[in-house]
């Protein structure tokens, strides 16, 4: 693991190493999550799994504004933004859904690691950050260890649930993007209310004409559902707050070791060598960025 010297200055290493847990931790629950939303896709429409996930993070949302002390902030927003992530929010959640009724949790996260690579690559023109050279190299391999995941015929690709995938990490990058771009100016409390209001009166109203009335053994996922996503969710919005896109994406890679063990533990299921090997480079490139991205913080700071 590459330290941070000990020249930077304590409050911007204390940011950097905030919003790195941050997303270590986000990634951890966001994969229990995954799991749940796996489990209730088995039996109910993807666009009413996208709104049970908003539902039912939105009262725990609501109790932390309050206690916060967050409400006069809810206001003062840029709207187009918060409109934004909201469409993308609904529409990433429900195909990620639809994907989950067919792929693995691992299999699924593979293709998903497209977005991190995206979230590097839009850093630059979209948030001014720098994305050298080296980065952009790590960029390209990243995206052929993508194409070895989908394997060398493209039959991964060619299927509904990974295009759905692949369509929610675009979606998830653009709104990554955007989440550093509005977190300039708008509290945390303000990004996640709207963002679990909107998935649940939006995709709520969506998936009203085909409502599948909620089976007593699966409320106890329902709760963990809102639990582990209302947690991460902070914990993902601080991380994009605090710290570049650009050094922290990499680190959305360690949802693979978590989806590989609830594939297991869960559906008694592990992926195959071609899906193995493929992700084996794109996590090289990953931590190949965290490295330089940490270099680069030393060199700022001799």
């Amino acid at each position: 693991m590459t330290v941070v010297s000990n020249t930077i200055s304590p409050n911007k290493r204390a940011l950097y190493l905030r919003s790195v847990i941050s997303m270590i931790a986000a990634v951890a629950l966001f994969s229990f999550m995954d799991s749940f939303l796996k489990l209730l896709s088995a039996h109910y429409p993807p666009m009413q799994v996208a709104a049970l996930r908003g539902m039912s993070s939105l009262p725990l949302v609501c109790l932390y504004v309050v206690w916060r002390r967050a409400l006069p902030t809810l206001f003062r927003i840029r709207w187009k933004f918060h409109l934004l992530r909201a469409v993308i929010g609904i529409a990433m959640l429900s195909s990620f859904s639809f994907a989950l009724q067919t792929l693995p949790l691992a299999e699924s996260y593979s293709l998903f690691f497209v977005a991190p690579l995206m979230i590097t690559g839009l850093s630059a023109p979209m948030l001014g950050e720098k994305v050298d050279a080296p980065r952009w190299r790590a960029i390209v391999i990243g995206f052929f260890g993508v194409l070895v995941v989908l394997r060398p015929t493209g039959n991964g690709m060619l299927t509904l649930a990974g295009f759905a995938v692949l369509g929610t990490a675009v979606g998830y990058a653009i709104s990554s993007i955007t989440v550093r771009m509005i977190g300039r100016t708008d509290s945390s409390e303000s990004m996640v209310f709207w963002l679990m209001l909107s998935m649940s009166v939006g995709a709520g109203g969506l998936a009203a004409p085909h409502w599948v009335p909620i089976a007593s053994a699966d409320w106890p996922l329902i709760v963990g559902l809102g639990l582990f996503g209302f947690v991460a969710q902070l914990l993902i919005t601080d991380a994009f707050k605090h710290g570049e896109a650009s050094a922290i994406a990499p680190f959305e890679y360690t949802a693979l070791a978590w989806g590989i063990a609830l594939d297991w533990f869960l559906w008694h299921s592990l992926p195959d060598g071609w899906m193995l090997f493929g992700s084996t480079i794109i996590i090289a490139s990953g931590i190949y960025l965290i490295r330089h991205q940490a270099i680069n913080i030393e060199a700022e700071h001799p």
